[in-house]
């Protein structure tokens, strides 16, 4: 394995907070030239795929977004640019209703959806036989592609992976979501995914689809909950056929399924993200033998920022590369 580059906060966006909101914010987005695939699953719903490269003989890499996020988060646009500049393929996967259109049933995502990505990846692998897969989750993705590794052990089809800002515990992150400054992070997601449910009613109103309409609208209900607590045993959880928003926190956090990942993992993160605490974090007994667990004093929320303001660097997009590298060398 490529020996890492050690990550030093740019001097004028250090702090949890700076790292965190610079890139989404004030990050110039990356122009590239992608296709855009819809992917029908089981359910009869659909996940559109953004790929980005043309080159079927070099390995694939599939990209996971995080909460409210898509195929155009900066972080995932940035990683997809240095993967086609070392001539490799990639697909950026928008998870139901991030693409831009609502999907057409009232259940969505949610962070454990493991059986979502396992979709994605079988039928690349039917697709590609034989052909060199890795995954690379952030935040919320990042937890799918944990759980989902852990579940899959020496099953996986794919050869290696990188979680990064993953929030292994999701009942203590939610927690930790309601203190200080993280509310305000807190408060704009919970805005986006209302917008979101309110969007797909609209959507299913419109088409007739009056059963899928009533089961969503029933759940909002013309309410709003202040927390992600309240959020996920009130919505995500009946949505997803979970007893609870306990159920839910209980069988979808991935640290839970860490012991029994069976493919090389890289997993990246910072002691400062806002969106955790220390409690959240695995201990050293519960990582399988196959786990790299980077932890850096700095970075914030899948930030990892250095250089200066007028020329940033974005670290995440030279380590994960290296880390990549090592098991599918040029």
């Amino acid at each position: 394995m490529n020996s890492p580059t050690p990550f030093h906060p740019s001097f004028l966006l250090s702090g949890p907070h700076r790292q965190t909101l610079w890139p989404p914010l004030l990050r110039q987005k990356e122009s590239l030239e992608r296709h855009r695939e819809r992917l029908k699953l089981e359910d009869g719903d659909f996940l559109d795929l953004d790929w980005c490269g043309s080159n079927e003989h070099s390995p694939l890499v599939v990209l996971l977004h995080g909460l409210t996020g898509s195929s155009n988060s900066k972080y995932i646009l940035g990683l997809q640019q240095q993967l086609f500049n070392q001539g490799w393929q990639s697909v950026a996967v928008n998870f139901r209703s991030c693409s831009g259109e609502p999907n057409h049933l009232a259940r969505s995502y949610h962070s454990g959806d493991s059986a979502e990505l396992d979709q994605i990846l079988v039928e690349m692998s039917s697709r590609f036989p034989n052909r060199p897969m890795a995954a690379v989750g952030y935040s919320l993705g990042g937890n799918v592609l944990l759980k989902y590794l852990g579940e899959q052990s020496r099953n996986c089809p794919l050869t290696c992976a990188v979680a990064v800002s993953v929030p292994f515990r999701l009942d203590i992150c939610a927690a930790k979501m309601n203190t200080g400054l993280s509310r305000i992070y807190r408060d704009n997601f919970l805005k986006e995914l209302y917008q979101q449910a309110q969007d797909k009613i609209e959507l299913f109103q419109s088409k007739g689809w009056n059963e899928e309409a009533q089961r969503l609208t029933s759940l909002i209900n013309g309410s709003r909950v202040k927390t992600f607590e309240e959020f996920d045993h009130s919505i995500t959880a009946p949505l997803h056929g979970f007893k609870s928003g306990s159920d839910y926190y209980q069988q979808s956090s991935s640290r839970y399924y860490l012991q029994d990942i069976a493919r090389p993992t890289l997993i990246i993160h910072s002691e400062d993200d806002p969106f955790m605490t220390p409690q959240a974090l695995p201990r050293k007994e519960e990582l399988s033998q196959d786990i790299c667990f980077e932890l850096t004093s700095a970075g914030g929320h899948v930030g990892f920022i250095q250089g200066s303001i007028l020329r940033p660097e974005f670290w995440l997009e030279e380590r994960i590369p290296a880390f990549l590298n090592s098991y599918f060398p040029p």
